[in-house]
């Protein structure tokens, strides 16, 4: 996939190089899920089934569907129901859900269930390890994780391409992928707790979503060592290596449960509150689309809004801030303060509807 995109392809794409990477995978995204979906064991079979190896416990899952929608409108409302919070992919965006944590954490809002997709996962298993909101704004405004995420710039690893192909030469044969993401699993361990490194351990029950390449399903991976499932989630494909997990291969589930609101409710939670961190897509003039890689970035957004639709349709609240404009592999300061306020924002202005619906169903008092 990395030799098909030429220099003069990446160049042209300018700063938002990620889109060369992708493109080859975005282009095919609207078959993708559709194929998915149609194939055997998919849908309301692959989400009963469970594989536990070497300590990890996968869970198969599926992308939401218009069934999905309908279990949802006719399922019994509990007595005491519980919370799921489902955080988005979305690159260096991942700065508004910190936004979003710290607004709701303080209105005294609980959870029972966190899934996360890519930075989701990375950002809701930081959360859920009790790495303070404080040391996760700091980790977002310093850029540091994006530099350990991409450990040197994304065009000098494009242009020492040729000396990382050399050990295929002489019988090597690693995974298809520009960085190993080895050292970004170790930045995130370091982050992390030493009473909190596997996710059975953890203060909540959490999920980091990735998909398996080698059956094509995405999986809920649900305990094991949490610096992996972290890695696995956020593995972008083309510019990270996949993930060895148990049997299978896992990469970021993006393009099939970008916001992992179905996964947060088949862990058990009966209300999810959603944070979607894909740009808006809405109507451009045509003059938008003559300049290089528009077309790309274009599609792009067109898919991932299509498929976090239906997700958000499964969400009691979907909080979206306005995060436009912000390069997915952002290294700037001000695009990380542009997101945490966006969060912080976008949180407030649904705290209404949070509250109005908690007490509506017994989970807040009248008076909170």
């Amino acid at each position: 996939m990395i030799a098909s995109l030429n220099s003069a392809t990446t160049s042209m794409l300018g700063k938002n190089k990620l889109a060369a990477l992708v493109a080859v995978l975005v282009l095919s995204s609207t078959a993708l899920p559709l194929a998915l979906a149609d194939s055997p064991g998919s849908a309301g079979v692959c989400a009963a089934s469970t594989n536990s190896v070497a300590g990890t416990t996968l869970v198969q899952t599926s992308m939401a569907d218009a069934l999905d929608l309908e279990k949802l409108q006719s399922a019994p409302k509990p007595a005491r129901p519980k919370i799921g919070l489902a955080l988005g992919g979305g690159g260096s965006r991942g700065a508004a859900e910190v936004g979003v944590l710290e607004v709701l954490e303080k209105e005294g809002i609980k959870y029972d269930y966190i899934a996360g997709t890519s930075i989701g996962a990375i950002v809701g298993g930081l959360y859920d390890a009790g790495v303070p909101l404080s040391e996760l704004k700091e980790v977002c405004l310093s850029g540091h994780m994006i530099r350990n995420f991409m450990t040197d710039s994304l065009p000098v690893r494009l242009v020492l391409e040729p000396i990382f192909f050399l050990p295929r030469i002489f019988g090597a044969k690693p995974y298809d992928g520009l960085y190993k993401g080895t050292t970004f699993r170790k930045y995130l361990e370091k982050t992390l707790p030493a009473n909190a490194k596997k996710i059975e351990e953890l203060q909540i029950p959490f999920a980091a979503v990735s998909l398996n390449v080698l059956d094509g399903y995405p999986y809920m991976i649900r305990s094991g060592d949490l610096g992996y499932a972290m890695q696995a989630s956020s593995a972008i494909p083309a510019l990270r290596k996949p993930v060895e997990i148990g049997d299978g291969l896992f990469v970021d589930a993006g393009l099939i449960c970008n916001l992992p609101v179905k996964q947060c409710r088949e862990m058990g939670a009966d209300i999810v509150i959603a944070v979607n961190i894909d740009g808006s897509f809405k109507v451009e003039p045509v003059d938008a689309f003559r300049k290089p890689g528009s077309i790309t970035d274009r599609m792009i957004d067109w898919s991932m809004w299509e498929i976090d639709r239906r997700q958000g349709k499964l969400a009691d609240i979907e909080i979206c801030p306005d995060v436009g404009g912000i390069d997915l592999i952002s290294t700037s300061k001000s695009d990380a303060k542009r997101a945490l306020e966006a969060g912080r924002e976008a949180a407030r202005q649904a705290l209404p509807q949070i509250k109005e619906k908690l007490k509506s169903l017994g989970v807040l008092s009248a008076d909170q």
